[in-house]
């Protein structure tokens, strides 16, 4: 940043950060930095520029994000929420990777065309007119093939930033995007292992371009991306997550099912959606279920007779303020402020 004589002038750089280490179930594998774009457009610098700044700050593995939180995204399932992930980025030993250290996400135009093509969009129509959408990176601009990853050393961030590792421990944490929006609002989250459901409800995505995990449209409402059977509840088991509390969840799903998203039809059959559509007594798409994605439901629970079984609708307050009886996921879970493992840091940048 320069002043108007050409000379170098410090800015301060913003950031919220979790130290490796901090947190229950062993805490996080590696640091993780949460970074508002409004933060760095103040500092007057690149979101590199931040990247490169942060990682030498923190001086170890380090996996990084920049959020635009008047952007819109979606969960995997296909709520849209408020907030997203504009950029990742992985570090160690004070460095960035130059080829493989950072990638940025996509903005998609919101267009008739692509509502039409990924009909859980109208929710941006109703929900979030005017907002610019954000999930992955475009394919055509990513060294790594495969996997929306980027990696500089001991440090992995992964499934467009909802995924870090330390390559050397072998260790990972899940990091839903709902979550990390928390952290950005110091709200509400949940520190536990992602167990069995979420591993299930991990695999119910939607179809879409550019999405966090899949480039193309690869895998429909009502279909699993795993097709692993009764094994896909394991496949994430034992891996810590931050998530967003499930009041939090249960609003957002609740939005979509308003806004006239139909599970396993126009967003995903996950088994948050699907108890929260129960207990509203909206419609099930059942017969666009695939038999390979029951497989998994029933494998936690989640059957066909359970669904259709007869119970009170419950209102919309009922429904968030039991929110932990009747949305399934995450297990041992501690219930805290993100507060209580985020440091609000500040640099010279």
């Amino acid at each position: 940043m320069e002043d108007i004589k050409g000379g170098i002038v410090m800015a301060n750089l913003k950031f919220r950060l979790i130290k490796e280490g901090v947190g229950p179930k062993g805490g996080v594998p590696l640091n993780i930095a949460f970074i508002d774009i409004r933060d760095i457009k103040e500092a007057g610098i690149t979101i590199e520029h931040a990247f490169n700044a942060i990682s030498k700050e923190v001086n170890g593995p380090i996996g990084m994000n920049v959020f635009d939180m008047d952007a819109v995204t979606t969960t995997s399932d296909g709520i849209a929420v408020d907030g997203a992930i504009i950029a990742m980025a992985a570090g160690d030993i004070g460095k960035v990777h130059k080829e493989f250290g950072i990638l940025y996400m996509e903005e998609i135009p919101v267009t008739d065309e692509l509502i039409s093509e990924e009909p859980h969009l109208i929710q941006l129509v109703k929900n979030y007119q005017g907002k610019r959408l954000f999930r992955g990176p475009d394919p055509r601009k990513k060294l790594i093939p495969v996997h929306n990853a980027v990696m500089t050393g001991k440090a992995v961030n992964n499934n467009s930033a909802t995924e870090m590792m330390n390559a050397v421990t072998m260790k990972e944490i899940i990091l839903p995007i709902l979550g990390q929006i928390q952290i950005m609002r110091d709200g509400p989250i949940l520190f536990g292992y992602t167990g069995e459901v979420i591993s299930v409800g991990i695999g119910m995505t939607v179809a879409e371009k550019y999405g966090r995990v899949f480039p193309t449209r690869q895998f429909r409402a009502g279909d699993t991306a795993h097709g692993s059977g009764q094994y896909a509840k394991t496949l994430k088991k034992n891996i810590p997550c931050i998530v967003a509390s499930k009041a939090i969840l249960a609003k957002y799903t609740i939005q979509a099912l308003k806004a006239g998203m139909v599970p396993g039809k126009d967003i995903g059959c996950s088994p948050a959606v699907l108890c929260i559509a129960k207990a509203m007594g909206v419609p099930i798409a059942f017969d666009n279920i695939t038999e390979k994605a029951w497989v998994e439901l029933e494998s936690v629970g989640i059957t066909r007779e359970f669904l259709k079984a007869k119970s009170r609708v419950l209102t919309e307050d009922e429904i968030i303020e039991r929110s932990d009886e009747i949305v399934p996921g995450v297990e041992e879970p501690v219930a805290m402020s993100s507060m209580d493992i985020v440091e609000k840091v500040e640099i010279f940048v």
